[in-house]
């Protein structure tokens, strides 16, 4: 891992923070790191607010799409509200459906089956719609590519809304209205909405015709933070206000499906960090392992004590969901040594018996411990289908579109794809894949980066810097958790290993007599030696708390130790 320090602001700028803010250059430094300058972003950062938001009609196609949806409820049409079965895709239709039946009761809702459908619209779904009377299909978090499909229900006389947030291609499909802010004729202000984030803002827009408020809606935003942590978008502008305000939702007065699933979470504090770990995984596990339309009725059920018995059949799904990917991970791993593949600049691995499912989970894993973009294939009716994942700082949604002459189908983002494509193109495809990441990827790129944001010493780190800290959640892409580097520091001599085959390292850190803080470092064991050298060692951290037994201490959670 090599550790990047990030550049120290102007020296006029933190002391203007410092001044009118009345904090210190540690904080000062942090703020003006995330593009925070004045008084009044520092403000709109530490108290998000709801006129945060923008306009939803700046966003193109917006009072055609409102339009259709009123039409549609004036005139008692069957809406089908359709979605992805990822959790971007479920708590998106979770949302749309909700809302809808607040105004009409002609909307059912479709996911499509991860393993005969694919991703995205498919003809089955259009089908559906014209033979159960749909004359109009929202469809969210998928869509924008959808050129064909949208065309043929067309022809079936069945209009199309798509609400989405991946990249266009080069053309746009047909539909009524395409709500996607990364259309490049769209002026819409904040870019990097998820899909279930395209999705409030037509709810939005439609609430607001019958003279409600964004407030109004805020019992639909535990989905809406839910699908930005799980998305892994951008917390900043409008994701900021949203994850903030859904936190809240998600902490105070959870729909009965949330509630359910973090009912056995023994924390007092959900942060954006527990929905990504504990109830992402288990929304998304019913479309890996079953069907997403598990996640949705679990996210819609008004009963609490149905929503219970939901969430038990998703929590055995996400049981499943771990072992398989596990028992997946270590035979692809397997597979690149036997192929000693080691060296490559890509890993490409195929298994036609590999669980559809979980691939996009076992190439993030490939990735830890081969750190190179990752594809990983297995079969999918006559071809073959991948999830592809990338390292930070290259592009392989770029890169696929390289390799374009071999992929039936494909879409995604810069760090994640997904791709088909033909049985006889696999080797050539691979072959390609390859020649085009070593010619394109600088090769640093290909050595994990540790973005510091300051060096400080140990006295420096008190419950005051918590407390700050804490204020400056929600995390995520744009917004990390700030990382501090200590130089000089020594174990008191009580540092070992700790957990399972020793894989985690434990001491006490100190720089003189009276700076002593607690270290915790996962999966860092096999750092045990620079340790117990007695010999100076710099740690990179981040500034956590540790409750046990009813007490709450500082800690630092190592990210890197060296010597």
């Amino acid at each position: 891992m090599r550790w990047t320090l990030k550049p120290k602001p102007e020296a006029t700028k933190i002391a203007y923070l410092k001044d009118v803010l009345k904090v210190d250059d540690v904080v000062a430094t942090l703020l003006l790191q995330r593009g925070i300058e004045t008084y009044d972003a520092a403000k709109t950062f530490f108290r998000p607010s709801f006129d945060d938001l923008h306009n939803p009609f700046l966003m193109k196609d917006m009072d055609k799409a409102v339009a259709r949806i009123e039409k549609a409820i004036e005139e008692g049409e069957n809406i089908l509200v359709y979605g992805d079965y990822d959790v971007d895709g479920t708590t998106s239709v979770a949302l749309m459906s909700s809302y809808l039946k607040t105004r009409t009761d002609s909307v059912a809702t479709y996911i499509p089956d991860r393993y005969e459908e694919g991703y995205g619209v498919s003809y089955q779904g259009i089908d559906f719609a014209h033979d159960n009377d749909f004359t109009l299909i929202i469809a969210l978090d998928c869509g924008i590519k959808a050129i064909e499909k949208v065309a043929y229900a067309k022809e079936k006389g069945i209009d199309f809304i798509i609400c989405d947030h991946h990249r266009p291609g080069d053309n746009i499909p047909d539909a009524v209205a395409v709500l996607d802010p990364k259309r490049a004729d769209c002026e819409y202000p904040f870019k990097e909405l998820c899909g279930c984030g395209v999705g409030f803002k037509l709810i939005t827009a439609l609430a607001s015709n019958q003279g409600q408020k964004v407030e109004d809606l805020v019992e639909y935003l535990d989905l809406v933070a839910t699908a930005i942590g799980a998305d892994i978008v951008p917390i900043v502008d409008e994701n900021r206000a949203l994850a903030y305000f859904g936190l809240q939702v998600i902490n105070t007065n959870p729909r009965p499906g949330m509630k359910a699933i973090i009912a056995e979470v023994k924390k007092d504090e959900l942060t954006i960090t527990d929905v990504v770990f504990i109830i992402a995984p288990r929304i998304n596990a019913a479309g890996r392992m079953k069907h997403g339309n598990h996640a949705v009725t679990l996210l819609t059920e008004t009963d609490f004590n149905l929503a219970a018995q939901y969430a038990v059949d998703i929590d055995v799904f996400n049981t499943d969901r771990r072992e398989t990917d596990q028992r997946i991970t270590e035979e692809a791993l397997l597979k690149i040594e036997e192929a000693k593949e080691q060296d490559r600049f890509t890993t490409v691995v195929y298994d036609e018996h590999w669980h559809k499912g979980v691939i996009g989970i076992v190439a993030s894993r490939l990735t830890e411990t081969y750190y190179r973009p990752t594809l990983v294939f297995t079969k999918s009716g006559e071809n073959l289908a991948a999830s592809a994942r990338s390292v930070k700082g290259f592009d392989v949604y770029n890169a696929l579109e390289a390799c374009s002459e071999y992929i039936e189908q494909f879409g995604g983002h810069k760090y994640a794809a997904g791709l088909t494509l033909l049985p006889e193109n696999y080797e050539d495809f691979k072959a390609k894949f390859e020649s085009v990441v070593k010619a394109s990827i600088d090769p640093k790129l290909l050595t994990q980066e540790l973005k510091v944001d300051l060096k400080i010493n140990l006295s420096q780190v008190d419950n005051k810097l918590m407390r700050i800290i804490r204020q400056f959640a929600p995390f995520g892409p744009g917004n990390m958790t700030p990382v501090f580097m200590t130089q000089d520091v020594k174990d008191t001599g009580w540092g070992k290993c700790v957990g399972e085959d020793d894989k985690h390292v434990r001491f006490t850190a100190t720089q003189n007599p009276n700076d002593k803080i607690v270290c915790i470092g996962f999966g860092l064991g096999d750092k045990i030696d620079i340790i117990k050298n007695r010999s100076p060692f710099d740690i990179a951290y981040t500034v956590d708390e540790n409750h046990w037994n009813g007490r709450t201490s500082l800690q630092l959670k190592l990210k890197d130790i060296k010597e």
